[in-house]
């Protein structure tokens, strides 16, 4: 009997859509969840950082490799085999009945998130020429902006309502359907020549990516005078720099740095860098002042940041017309603009302040974020061979991740450095409003340096993707026959 035939480019997005939802959820549901998980293992707030910080380690760890993977054993099979990692993994993690469990099973997990981001990306991005790029980015975004701010929400719920194990059960279903679906639909791609496995550039990436995010992730909290802190920022930077020299002398390196001398896609990258610390940072610093500064729940706290969603997809059907006029370097200076306002807005709420306005703040916010990030994943690549497109996304990956974790440090040690308690007249502790007024303007220089950066992105290199879609004309019907 032959199998089913399905058109790719749907294939490869419903197995992409639900795989990263499943793994941008997945991290924001953990982070709801810490609190009850050093409650129920008895353990300080410092030890159960280790399961935040033992996935994002492993996960920088192996997306280097990620490229190479898919090119060299079929994007198809790699995907599905991460899939399946991170699947199972979420198994074991809510199957964990001690710390040091739930920590190695989040290892595991990492392992397989480093490899779903960037091969999944390349599958899209393969499947969807340039000029279907904006579709592409409409397709990105519900993974990349509305998994991370329904976390809090679902994270909340679940964890009232059933217990901390769902915080992981969550992914199972998801993550054995998308397994299914891709294993029966989707077609494998390899490339041709892709030369032999670089080991040194694999060791010299992930020990300097996994040792940079330790620093980044933990700094805050242990203080970046910290000698192991310091330890691991210079050893990192030292490793990063080896890995420079070596891959540049390499005939078959594994991480393509060519690509960044791609003008579009290098000032693409780094506007999405500073949009990414900046954004991952305000969702680290609102719930975290909605609950310790205002006392509200994590469930009353995830549906007030929500609106953001509800913005980025509202905002995005407008973005998507305008990008075929416009392009992109005028809607991300723009976007980056707008949000660097609402950021800076976000520092003058109070204890007072209606959480309508917070919520009216938090949708303004989605508004401008689809400004930025659907014009730059339907630009990035457009100057990409289709060749290079698995290396490619690998940068994005790391960007991405960089991006995340140099936003959250960068906002919690402005939050430590000016303190977010003080005492009053009574000498009682109270939240100290001027610790979060920093940290937000802090959140909101990094999107003011991104519009900067976003006026060099040229639009005339990403002209492909500016194509209108084309309109489908109704078929005219046959004339008919006059009788003589």
């Amino acid at each position: 009997m032959p199998r089913l035939q399905i058109n790719q480019k749907l294939v490869v997005a419903v197995v992409y859509v639900s795989a990263m939802l499943m793994s941008s959820l997945d991290s924001t549901i953990v982070n709801v969840a810490l609190a009850t998980l050093g409650r129920e293992f008895n353990v300080t707030p410092a030890s159960i950082e280790a399961v935040v910080i033992g996935y994002l380690v492993s996960l920088a760890a192996f997306i280097p490799a990620s490229g190479w993977l898919g090119d060299r054993f079929g994007t198809k099979r790699i995907f599905l085999i991460a899939l399946a990692i991170f699947t199972g993994a979420s198994a074991l993690c809510g199957l964990a009945q001690s710390l040091n469990q739930l920590v190695a099973f989040r290892v595991l997990q990492g392992a397989g998130g480093g490899l779903l981001t960037p091969v999944g990306m390349a599958m899209l991005y393969r499947a969807f020429p340039p000029e279907e790029r904006v579709r592409v980015s409409r397709i990105l975004m519900f993974a990349l902006i509305i998994g991370p701010a329904s976390g809090p929400v679902v994270g909340g719920l679940l964890i009232e309502r059933l217990s901390w194990r769902w915080a992981f059960y969550v992914n199972i279903p998801v993550g054995f359907a998308a397994l299914a679906f891709g294993f029966l639909f989707l077609r494998e791609h390899r490339e041709p020549a892709v030369g032999r496995f670089d080991l040194p550039g694999f060791l010299l990436a992930g020990s300097g990516l996994g040792l940079l995010m330790y620093a980044l992730s933990e700094g805050p909290s242990r203080g970046w005078t910290s000698p192991a802190i310091l330890a691991c920022a210079l050893a990192g930077l030292l490793l990063l720099a080896a890995f420079v020299v070596v891959e540049l002398r390499v005939a078959a390196p594994m991480v393509q740095l060519r690509l960044l001398g791609n003008t579009l896609f290098r000032s693409t990258l780094l506007v999405s860098l500073f949009a990414t610390a900046g954004f991952v940072g305000v969702l680290f610093l609102v719930p975290l002042f909605l609950q310790e500064a205002r006392g509200a729940s994590p469930l009353s706290s995830g549906l007030t940041t929500f609106p953001e969603a509800l913005g980025v997809v509202l905002s995005t059907q407008v973005v998507a017309r305008l990008y075929p006029r416009i392009g992109p370097r005028r809607l991300m200076v723009g976007g980056m603009s707008g949000i660097a306002t609402v950021m800076a807005l976000l520092g003058l709420i109070d204890l007072n302040t209606s959480p309508w306005l917070v919520r009216l703040l938090m949708f303004l916010l989605g508004v401008g974020m689809a400004y930025i990030f659907l014009p730059n994943q339907a630009a990035s690549l457009a100057t990409i061979s289709r060749e290079d497109t698995g290396r490619a996304t690998m940068f994005s990956s790391v960007q991405r991740q960089l991006g995340a974790a140099l936003g959250v440090a960068a906002l919690s040690s402005v939050l430590a450095l000016v303190g977010p308690v003080q005492r009053d007249a009574a000498g009682a502790e109270v939240p100290h409003l001027a610790a979060y007024r920093a940290a937000f303007l802090a959140a909101a220089s990094f999107a003011a340096i991104g519009a900067l950066l976003a006026l060099h992105v040229p639009d005339r290199d990403a002209v492909a993707t500016m194509q209108p879609r084309p309109v489908r004309s109704r078929p005219r019907e046959a004339p008919a026959l006059e009788a003589d």
